[in-house]
């Protein structure tokens, strides 16, 4: 075998993975206990930790909300005082995203892109039918609430930089990389990489971050994910929930199996993800 087919071997299983691991996440039980979010940013800056947030708009040209659960702070300023002491700076791309913020992620036109180029790369240059490209973008991006933990308010995506020079310590590839190099445990990053996504799993496990293992930015505590990985039939405590930014409240969003998009938008967005390929 090729290397190239071979890396179109393991992309290939490692989507058919994620996608097996979405249906499992979707059957764990959730017991929403309607912790508040906090503002990361506010608690760095009142702890005196340095960490660095994004400040790219989100879909729609919406602001990032970097917060996260109440009960889930203090694990993420002491991972990320952690990381300043190994010489390193927390950089927050993503943290929560209205259920709004996410369903037109998933319809974004940079998205549906990179999901076609990555599928063409897969079947050698064929196109991908409707039905495969819905399949695969189950595993590429959350289309129900229930198993998109940014909507639990539970789940960070992250980037880390050099503290000395500001370079950004080598993963193997930079946030939102669609390969087969963004499986956490990918065989295809350099040895550094993969030593240094493993110190970074390592130091989020610590202090109660558990790493998704098909991208190796995610890392998130107390819902469906982490209940997948430990095994475990106990009910997470964080489920998919609408945030009111006047008071503060969480809702638990009533329906988190709902598709955020339907059959028919997803498959109109398909097409004009088609047409707009290079004649």
């Amino acid at each position: 075998m090729s290397d190239a087919d071979a890396r179109r071997a393991y992309w290939a299983e490692q989507l058919e993975a994620a996608r097996d691991f979405m249906l499992r996440a979707a059957r764990q039980p959730v017991a929403e206990c309607g912790e508040p979010l906090v503002e990361l940013p506010d608690a760095a800056r009142a702890a005196g930790v340095r960490v660095g947030f994004s400040t790219r708009p989100h879909a729609l040209g919406l602001p990032r909300i970097h917060r996260l659960r109440s009960g889930l702070v203090p694990g993420f300023l002491a991972a990320a005082a952690a990381m300043n002491r190994r010489g390193w700076v927390m950089h927050v791309e993503d943290g929560y995203r209205t259920r709004e913020m996410q369903r037109h992620l998933a319809r974004h036109p940079a998205i549906f892109d990179a999901i076609l180029r990555t599928l063409r790369w897969e079947l050698a240059g064929e196109l991908p039918t409707s039905d495969f490209f819905l399949r695969r973008s189950m595993a590429l991006v959350a289309l129900r609430p229930k198993v998109g933990t940014h909507m639990s308010a539970s789940a960070i995506d992250l980037s880390v930089f050099r503290a000395d020079d500001g370079r950004e310590v080598d993963r193997g590839a930079p946030y939102l990389e669609m390969s087969e190099l963004t499986p956490m445990a990918s065989p295809f990053v350099s040895a550094e990489a993969q030593r240094n996504r493993r110190e970074i799993t390592a130091l989020m496990r610590e202090h109660g971050f558990y790493e998704y293992p098909y991208e190796f930015w995610h890392y998130n505590g107390g819902d469906v994910y982490e209940a997948v990985l430990r095994g475990s039939a106990a009910p997470a405590r964080y489920g998919a929930v609408d945030w009111n930014p006047a008071d503060g409240r969480v809702t638990p969003v009533a329906d988190p199996e709902q598709p955020l998009n339907s059959a028919a938008e997803m498959g109109a967005e398909i097409q004009r993800a088609l047409q707009r390929l290079p004649a």
